[in-house]
């Protein structure tokens, strides 16, 4: 569990306002073309990473964290009959649907939709939302490795960093 982490935390992706722009054009026209009512980025670990359509209803932070929590038990259920992971997960009420859709093993696409569409529509034009935003993050990816590999030549060492701060806090605090 703990490699796990450690990989999640070394390729957290840091998102920017351009990027974020770049996926609400996606959500938006998602929206559109598949009618429904909303869609929610969210990060792995219950994070709404923004939002597109009508959202006012919904209580953003529980959705949020109840999906990440969804895709984590449904992955140790896949676990048990030989998957590594479920890659959509589909919940059918009376009025209302959501399918929560994985993007790059690293966030999920909550598609909150009624009887205005199909199942069909959206898993279709899912498809190609998911496309899209993998390239949106496989450049986010590109562009952090750069920045890393920038620091790495600059000398930086972040343990270094942390061991002369950490002597700081010492003299100053007289340990």
């Amino acid at each position: 569990m703990y490699n796990d982490n450690e990989n999640v935390r070394e390729r957290r992706l840091i998102f920017y306002k351009d990027d974020i722009d770049r996926i609400n054009k996606v959500l938006e026209e998602f929206l559109k073309l598949s009618d429904s009512k909303c869609n929610i980025l969210i990060d792995k670990e219950g994070h709404m990473v923004t939002k597109a359509g009508n959202t006012e209803h919904f209580d953003m932070q529980t959705i949020s964290a109840l999906v990440a929590g969804s895709f984590a038990a449904t992955r140790e259920l896949a676990k048990l009959i030989g998957e590594d992971e479920f890659s959509v997960l589909f919940h059918q009420g009376k009025k209302d649907n959501i399918q929560l859709t994985l993007i790059s093993d690293r966030t999920i696409l909550a598609t909150i939709f009624d009887e205005r569409t199909t199942i069909g529509m959206v898993r279709l034009y899912t498809k190609e939302a998911t496309e899209k935003m993998t390239r949106i993050f496989e450049e986010i990816l590109d562009r952090k490795a750069a920045a890393d590999n920038t620091l790495g030549d600059a000398g930086f060492d972040a343990s270094d960093f942390t061991s002369s701060a950490k002597d700081k806090l010492d003299d100053f605090f007289g340990d």
